[in-house]
């Protein structure tokens, strides 16, 4: 049976506080009309610091979509092979045991994807198979974990490496003053994740089922306008009371496995802000102290898009993991709306077999 392993995930090296950003938003926009809202708001994300790739004064400028662009494929292929690295010796596997690499980032576009790339430079074998998934934006963590289960459910005993890269920074819009783009300015952060699913041992997640649900009607509601500037988010207020929606779906998805929403053991569920964890908690009768590694990940890092799953799954390993067969749950969510939800049980290595 397929098993989730322990991710790696790294973050650039620059740092932005709230308060900084607080103060950034004031000094940039101080006649905007609703300056106040926009302060409250942030403030309410609870994003105590976030990562960036470069220094705020180079962040702030725009040198083009082009020129964007570039970087984040020279950053990528910087940074990538050290949380591939980690992500394989977490796996206790060597890169030519990998039969697939899942990529996902909805912050920057190549083609060939990085998957060509890490085959040709990192050691992977030529008949890799490739899976980049670019469109799916927060969702894509949970995406990435899903495909490569089905990927071990249909070829047996194979192996899945998942890349996660968004460097969130490289879409600042300077000229966007909508409450929804200067919102994301201080929520969104930057950082690269990787981990492997086993088709057979390992320690951590054993993936039991997964599925996904999209709520009707809602496709307008996260998404990117793209234009000569390059991606500009576009956040619909309605977005924060999701869960509402969500919920029942997250509850009928534990109770095709024969479980109870309420009940398990464990929950890595997406950080987009805070609203979704306190309203998750409250629709599913959950305690909110369960959801404490999807906080952590927010509050010392924002929202890191397709990132967040694997971050908050990292922190329960590094907290020393779940006892043997617990009970869990994986949901991220992104445009669409979209839930991507994986259920699984706990594995220690030193009980398996």
């Amino acid at each position: 049976m397929a098993t989730l392993c322990c991710p790696a995930v790294a973050v650039p090296e620059f740092t932005i506080s709230l308060e900084e950003t607080l103060a950034l938003v004031s000094s940039l926009h101080p006649h905007h009309p609703r300056l106040p809202l926009v302060q409250r708001l942030i403030r309410n994300t609870r994003v105590s610091k976030r990562h960036l790739l470069q220094p705020i004064g180079q962040t702030l400028k725009h040198p083009g979509f082009e020129a964007r662009n570039l970087m984040y494929a020279r950053e990528a292929r910087a940074r990538i092979p050290d949380v591939v690295s980690r992500a394989l010796a977490n796996a206790r596997l060597a890169p030519e045991q990998i039969d697939a690499i899942v990529y996902v980032s909805c912050t920057g576009f190549m083609m060939p994807s990085p998957t060509a790339w890490m085959i040709n430079e990192l050691g992977f074998r030529s008949d890799t198979r490739q899976i980049p998934i670019a469109q799916l934006g927060c969702a894509a963590g949970g995406s990435a974990i899903n495909r490569a289960h089905d990927f071990c459910l249909a070829y047996r005993d194979a192996n899945v490496l998942i890349v996660a890269c968004e460097f969130c920074s490289l879409c600042y819009q300077p000229q966007d003053t909508s409450v929804g783009n200067l919102l994301s300015n201080g929520l969104f952060g930057d950082a690269l994740a990787a981990a492997v699913v086993r088709g057979c041992g390992g320690e951590g997640m054993q993936l039991l089922s997964n599925a996904s649900r999209l709520v009707p009607g809602t496709e307008d509601w996260i998404c990117y306008a793209v234009k000569a500037t390059g991606f500009h988010f576009c956040l619909d207020q309605r977005v924060p009371g999701t869960m509402a929606q969500l919920a029942p779906a997250i509850r009928s998805v534990t109770a095709e496995q024969g479980w109870q929403a309420d009940t398990l053991d464990f929950y890595i569920i997406h950080a987009g802000g805070p609203r979704i964890l306190d309203d998750l908690s409250r629709y599913l009768g959950v305690d909110a102290a369960l959801f404490v590694h999807s906080r952590s990940t927010l509050s010392e890092y924002g929202n890191i898009a397709s990132a967040v799953v694997l971050d908050a799954l990292r922190r329960l390993f590094e907290a020393g993991g779940a006892h043997q067969d617990a009970r869990g749950i994986i949901a991220g969510f992104g445009p669409g709306i979209t839930a991507e939800i994986t259920l699984g049980s706990w594995r220690n290595r030193e009980v398996s077999s």
